[in-house]
């Protein structure tokens, strides 16, 4: 019987959350998580801040702050700071924090290039102890997924599949509109960076993100990646986001394959979005004469929303406590995930070789 924990350590220190940024991410994700967790929310702001005094009765949040600076200069010295701000103004919201200060970041870490590294370097000038919340890296099935290919249940990793065929209600952020590969950015960055955390960085890209008569007004809301890790490792993601056709048929998994196993686990919060089915995690292991066992499933508690919201900021928690801790979500290797995304739209725009078609 294999037996594996999906559980986060929990932090040394749990210093007082303040939080920026009241939108549905806080609310739905961030706010959740920190209660299950038991950390302490103290303080909330956000440009609307009636919304701020509304989310802040709703969780038991003691301060709903009028602006940043007056968080900011309130704030306890053991704050962690929690930003939750469109990505477009991340660095400015930054600025304003102290120096030195632990902050996790929402993802994306930018819209661009240029955006991710004037993050980073504001992150690096003021010392800050920098993460970002892609946080699909510590979902419940994916820590089961990480100590099984520690263990060696699998053997050597060698396939890694992500297929997302759902129907995304794109309408609930109509700001994706003015996103350029939007779906890059936003959604399909969790897997390439989920890719990252157990293979490192591909050599090279190749992408294809495309539209969808399901979503007319986004720049892309479909995509295709093959990531290069050499002549044995095969990665791909396929996202469609338009499979307009009923609960049926839609999936929402990655899969992994070793020399002695595979892993296959359902993220199902996407699947009939907002209402979504339940996570899953199987695995199968070859017997000693090389024939596969039955696929056995492990049960687990959590799902990716909101519970690996947890193991991000319990990570940074940590970090703080002991910095000699790893940050495996930092603003550093985060923007290699950031840089792998950039390539990808590049990819998409260049598009692929020519065929020579000749008459015949």
């Amino acid at each position: 019987m294999i037996e594996l924990d999906s559980t986060h350590p929990t932090p040394a220190k749990c210093g007082p959350i303040y939080l920026i940024g009241a939108g549905g991410i806080a609310q739905d994700a961030h706010l959740p998580a920190y209660q299950i967790a038991g950390f302490t929310v103290a303080g909330i702001v956000d440009l609307d801040q009636a919304k701020a005094e509304a989310v802040a009765e709703k969780f038991g949040i003691s301060q709903a702050y009028d602006s940043l600076e007056t968080m900011v200069a309130a704030a306890a010295e053991d704050a962690v700071f929690d930003l939750c701000v469109p990505a477009s103004a991340i660095a400015a919201s930054l600025e304003m924090l102290p120096d030195g200060a632990p902050v996790l970041i929402q993802k994306p870490m930018g819209e661009n290039p240029e955006q991710a590294r004037a993050i980073l370097e504001t992150c690096r000038r003021k010392n800050l102890i920098a993460a970002v919340n892609l946080q699909l890296r510590f979902a419940p099935f994916i820590n089961l997924a990480r100590q099984a290919i520690a263990q060696g249940l699998i053997g050597d990793l060698v396939d890694m599949e992500i297929r997302v065929n759902v129907e995304t209600p794109w309408h609930l952020w109509d700001f994706l509109n003015d996103v350029p590969a939007a779906e890059l950015y936003y959604h399909s960055i969790h897997y390439v960076d989920l890719i990252r955390s157990f293979l490192g960085n591909p050599s090279s890209v190749m992408c294809k993100t495309l539209r969808s008569h399901t979503a007319p007004a986004m720049d892309s809301s479909r995509s295709a990646y093959l990531l290069d890790y050499g002549p044995d490792i095969r990665v791909n993601i396929q996202t469609n986001h338009g499979h307009s056709f009923g609960r049926k048929h839609q999936e929402s998994y990655v899969k992994f394959e070793g020399t002695r196993g595979a892993i296959k686990a359902q993220m199902g919060v996407l699947i009939d979005y907002p209402q979504g089915a339940g996570d899953s995690f199987e695995i199968c292991t070859l017997n000693a004469d090389g024939t596969p066992s039955d696929w056995q499933a492990i049960p687990f508690e959590g799902s990716w929303f909101p519970h690996a919201f947890i193991g991000t900021m319990a990570t940074l928690m940590n970090k703080v406590a002991d910095p000699s801790a790893e940050l495996p979500h930092s603003v550093e290797d985060v923007f290699h995930t950031m840089q792998v995304i950039a390539a990808a739209h590049q990819s998409s725009l260049e598009g692929g070789t020519p065929v020579p078609y000749q008459n015949i």
